[in-house]
């Protein structure tokens, strides 16, 4: 059994791209606080990575803002890829299948938006904002950002999409 439910806040907004063929892709972090206090009275959190698929990733990154609390439900999943340096790098993240809003909507609206900007090199992909929305930007699936390795190829199969 692989089942997931975390309840967090978004650490930044959420980074919507699309793939070639016009699949949106979500990529977030969610801070999810510790049950306990370490020695000094402090709580700790667990930033997790999280990625989320089409409708839901936008509709996650139109109702959500920095510091939105939110649950998610999915599934952890592991992958590898080999780097420019010939190293095997793993990666780790939870595939949401939902999420649930778990603040009022005036709290999250009362919350500044942040802008996106495309930082680095991550053809590929493009954030979502007003001038792309409801369009099918044509870029290819080559360097995602939220792996922070500039020029490495990631392939994907349709096997290995979540739907």
């Amino acid at each position: 059994m692989n089942t997931v439910q975390l309840v967090g806040r978004l650490t930044k907004e959420i980074d919507l791209r699309y793939t070639t063929s016009g699949v949106a892709v979500g990529n977030f972090t969610l801070a999810v606080n510790r049950n306990f206090t370490n020695e000094k009275g402090e709580r700790e959190a667990d930033f997790i990575q999280c990625v989320i698929w089409r409708k839901q990733a936008e509709n996650l990154a139109n109702f959500t803002r920095k510091g939105s609390q939110i649950g998610v439900e999915g599934r952890i999943q592991t992958r590898n890829f080999e780097n420019q340096q010939g190293q095997k790098v793993y990666v780790t993240e939870v595939v949401v299948n939902q999420f649930h809003l778990l603040e009022p909507k005036e709290v999250t609206e009362k919350r500044p938006r942040e802008t996106q900007t495309n930082t680095g090199n991550n053809q590929g992909f493009v954030g979502q904002n007003q001038s792309n929305m409801g369009q099918t930007p044509q870029y290819n699936w080559n360097e995602p950002d939220y792996m922070k390795l500039e020029g490495q190829p990631l392939n994907i199969e349709e096997d290995d999409l979540p739907f």
